[in-house]
């Protein structure tokens, strides 16, 4: 399949392009607002279906949203008339075209030309009513407050919040090209299609949770980002971190033993945390009553040991890295570990609940 993708140097479009190449039966054709006309109508000419993503949002002049938006869609049309073609068209509109000012009218126009065109020549337009779309590649300081933020919090800027509560309707970019790429298969008479997930938040929820990705690396409290709003923002975030800046440093514990650092804490799902200990050196001795633990050898041998602090029964688990094995802390039996080999051992641990100070639920009890 050729496809044709305006304003192929977008943020919409950069992500759609990425999707689309990595498909070897599709033939991309790409036009920037740089090449000149007769490109674009030898591209239309061409292909079997349109992404027009071109468009302008922030012109010098009020023109300049009638020739990028308007204009432009009415000279794709026709030519696609003129050469007797009935090729789809997936238009990137916006929900302002419901409003009444320049930029809003000029989409308005473009919608209705494509409406006109599917009508001449019995064919499928896909009108897309973009709200605030965010996500990776989006031009900070331009017309999205969230890559603005991201951009600034990540680069120790500060950022302007006139009204934490105003409430934005927010889709990712990732839902976005998904939805496009629908329609090259899934046809339907539908004009106006709407995307299946917007979010809703106010800027209030959104300052909170950039401020927390990135004071992460000092709490090394992790929000919740496995799914949703939450999961799309922090990807969105990472994609504005300088090169310089993708790594950080842990601050740990050192002693004769060896080492103890604390690696990610979450809000609901405990910690992970890293030791390093030295041949001959024994960890432990102690018990909780609720809080449980899962330890790795990733590095070296060691051998763990289990009381039972009513029966006083004793159970022990050789260990090392040549078997991944996972040996679970059990509430009520005190435990230990003790580097065995001749090098450095290297223990992952996860514990179902952050370390609390004030409640640390640990008892001394030697095996």
């Amino acid at each position: 399949m050729k496809i044709l993708i305006t304003g192929s140097n977008g943020f919409i479009a950069k992500n759609l392009i990425e999707h689309l190449k990595r498909d070897s039966d599709i033939i991309l054709y790409l036009y920037s607002k740089k090449d000149s006309p007769s490109i674009l109508e030898a591209y239309v000419k061409e292909v079997d279906f349109i992404f027009h993503l071109a468009g302008v949002n922030r012109p010098k002049n009020v023109n300049e949203f009638y020739k990028g938006n308007s204009d432009l869609t009415k000279t794709i049309a026709d030519i696609l008339i003129s050469s007797n073609k009935n090729t789809p068209i997936l238009l990137s509109s916006s929900t302002q075209a419901n409003l009444n000012n320049d930029y809003g009218k000029s989409k308005l126009e473009a919608e209705n030309l494509l409406i006109n065109y599917a009508k001449k020549t019995s064919t499928n337009v896909y009108i897309y009513r973009l709200p605030n779309v965010f996500g990776k590649w989006s031009k900070p300081n331009y017309n999205s407050v969230i890559s603005t933020w991201c951009h600034n919090i990540a680069n120790n800027l500060e950022i302007q919040v006139n009204d934490k509560d105003v409430e934005l309707n927010l889709v990712y970019i990732d839902d976005v090209v998904k939805s496009f790429i629908k329609k090259l298969d899934n046809k339907t008479d539908e004009k106006y299609i709407h995307l299946d997930i917007v979010y809703k938040k106010t800027l209030g929820q959104i300052e909170e949770l950039l401020y927390q990705f990135k004071n992460n690396r000092e709490t090394l409290v992790i929000p919740a980002v496995a799914s949703g709003f939450e999961r799309a923002l922090y990807a969105t975030y990472l994609s504005y971190l300088s090169m310089n800046d993708f790594s950080y440093t842990l601050k740990g514990h050192k002693d004769d033993r060896g080492t103890f650092y604390e690696i990610l804490k979450t809000l609901d799902s405990g910690q992970f945390s890293l030791s390093t200990t030295a041949p001959g050196i024994k960890r432990g001795d102690h018990y909780h009553h609720t809080k449980n633990e899962k330890f790795l050898v990733v590095k070296g041998k060691a051998i763990i040991e289990f009381k039972h602090i009513l029966t006083n029964e004793i159970i022990s688990y050789r260990v090392d890295d040549k078997k991944m094995q996972v040996v679970e802390m059990i509430p009520g039996y005190s435990h230990n570990i003790k580097n065995i080999g001749d090098e450095e051992m290297i223990l992952l641990i996860w514990a179902n609940e952050c370390y609390d100070v004030n409640n640390p639920d640990t008892y001394y009890l030697k095996v």
